[in-house]
């Protein structure tokens, strides 16, 4: 099935059944241009409630300046349900991209590219549906075993999954807890380090990720008032 017209309204097995058929169209491939303009994309959403802030900030890579952004309030009626949030946060933030006026080269996912126990985590389906570069950058591990990299900033090992490698675990800050970066769709490994490495400054989060993140809790508060975000 193509990525293009699959049905989101899935019951949870039909969910698990389309990510096994997904996972043969990923391409962990070199990106074919120089990548100018990256963003970030986020969800924030409050406890029991289906209204979902959806957020897609972009930044020059240069710079990491933002040149665009654009948000969206929608509801959203897919489970949560870990290993299957894709299908929970994927439409609304195809809302916020067809809405956003400047189109970067590559997302930087909040969350994991192939990094993902059937391979498809949010990055690499947001990727598939798009048909373009993303990089899954997570806070937290979902699935793998991997050996604490070196506290020093830069310091990787890798992250597997029995024989195959699926991530890498980046150490961003000294006296931090590591990143997990995994490719999603149409970019490498190593590239995937070396552009959220680019987006980071002095903190923990690559820029694209603290910014987006910060976007659309605004854009809950603002809405919704003070509230613990789930």
């Amino acid at each position: 099935m193509s990525i293009a017209n699959h049905s989101w309204d899935l019951s949870i097995p039909e969910a698990i059944a389309l990510q096994k058929e997904l996972r043969t169209q990923i391409q962990l491939t070199p990106l074919d241009k120089e990548i100018r303009y990256v963003a970030g994309t986020d969800i924030s959403f409050n406890k029991f409630s289906d209204t979902v802030y959806a957020g897609i900030v972009v930044l020059d890579l240069t710079t990491l300046q933002e040149v665009a952004r654009s948000m969206v309030v929608t509801e959203t009626h897919f489970p949560y349900v870990p290993g299957l949030l894709s299908f929970r946060e994927i439409p609304a933030l195809l809302q916020a991209w067809e809405q956003l006026t400047f189109k970067p080269d590559l997302l930087i996912v909040d969350g994991h590219g192939i990094a993902h126990p059937r391979r498809l985590g949010i990055a690499t389906h947001l990727g598939l549906a798009l048909d373009m570069p993303t990089i899954g950058c997570g806070k937290s591990r979902l699935t793998g075993t991997y050996t604490l990299p070196d506290n020093e900033p830069g310091s990787t090992s890798p992250l597997w999954d029995r024989q195959d490698q699926i991530g890498i675990v980046l150490r961003s800050k000294r006296n931090t807890l590591p990143l997990f970066i995994s490719p999603g769709h149409k970019i490498t490994f190593a590239e995937s380090v070396t552009i959220v490495q680019k987006c980071i400054t002095k903190y923990r989060l690559p820029e694209t990720t603290r910014k987006v993140h910060d976007a659309v809790n605004a854009l809950r508060i603002a809405y919704k008032g003070p509230a613990s975000p789930a």
